[in-house]
């Protein structure tokens, strides 16, 4: 019997950002999706001149010029898998769901790593890329070698200061941090500091504290950068390099985006010249920061040390 294949594209949209509920706290660009495929968002032009007390008339007559905003989504797509007769009809479990949470599970992490490269800054025109400023210690990345300078409070507090300067709002604003760079923040607490942080914490959500404004998360990995003059993203799944870095990713949930497409599951049932039945997935995700000076993101990349 086939799977009901409406059934699965639902619980694989339902289950996009599981254990990855940070990407939840964005803007969602989902209902802007054209044939599942394209982000198509019309632009409101610049706002109109104010004048206090006109002195004379007539007044000059303005047109606003809107634009538009189009991006395509990209196509994450899951290696066709066989599950062979002899396999459904003899294991004692239910190899097919089993697999298929295997396929589910390597998209979210796929998607998740490609939303948050995009998400992070990539320039220095408003001094969104910071470094850590703490005492020396062993690089945790793999592949890496050397020291870097540890992550402190002071650190995170110049992020939101940058933030601050950019007018940014103080409500929804995150912090996504390494469980390594996480275990440097926290020694670096005061004790009255741990205290307040901690009090903030939020497991049903995944929220971990609270601290300068940010709402603190905490992921396994973040973004990793390079240690050129100034750090570049590294590309999902870019060969290592010895004097890489890791990263606190900040934002406001307003200045970056997600946009969920296209969700296929498909199925072969009973394939003759493979004796089984074979099945893939297909998703279509975008993303991006809101504005294109980069304000209202931030990054603390670590230092060489």
């Amino acid at each position: 019997m086939g799977i009901q294949r409406e059934i699965w594209q639902d619980h694989i949209e339902g289950n996009l950002f599981k254990n990855n509920e940070i990407l939840l706290q964005s803007t969602d660009a989902s209902q802007f999706v054209l044939q599942g495929k394209v982000v198509h968002i019309p632009q409101a032009g610049a706002t109109p001149t104010i004048t206090k007390n006109v002195s004379s008339l007539p007044v000059t007559v303005v047109q606003r010029t809107d634009t538009d905003i189009t991006y395509a989504l990209d196509q994450y797509t899951s290696a066709p898998i066989l599950i062979t007769n002899a396999d459904s009809m003899e294991l004692s479990y239910n190899k097919r769901e089993s697999v298929l949470g295997e396929h589910e599970s390597s998209l979210r992490e796929s998607v998740a790593e490609s939303i948050l490269n995009s998400w992070a800054p990539t320039a220095t025109t408003v001094n969104n890329i910071l470094r850590t400023s703490g005492a020396s210690t062993a690089t945790h990345l793999t592949s890496t070698t050397g020291n870097r300078g540890k992550l402190t409070v002071a650190d995170l507090k110049r992020a939101s200061t940058v933030l601050d300067k950019q007018n940014v709002p103080m409500e929804g604003r995150v912090a996504l941090i390494s469980a390594d760079l996480l275990g440097q923040l926290t020694d670096d607490m005061s004790a009255t500091q741990y205290r307040d942080f901690s009090a903030a914490y939020d497991a049903k959500n995944g929220k971990l504290g609270r601290l300068f404004g940010f709402d603190i998360y905490m992921r396994s990995s973040t973004v990793v950068y390079d240690n050129t003059t100034t750090p570049v993203v590294k590309a999902t799944g870019a060969a290592a390099a010895a004097d890489d870095n890791d990263s606190v990713v900040c934002w406001q949930v307003n200045f970056v985006e997600k946009a969920v497409g296209e969700i296929r599951f498909f199925e072969k049932v009973g394939d003759p010249q493979y004796y089984g039945d074979i099945y893939s997935l297909l998703v279509r995700i975008g993303s991006r920061k809101r504005r294109s000076d980069e304000k209202g993101v931030v990054a603390i990349v670590q230092s060489a040390a």
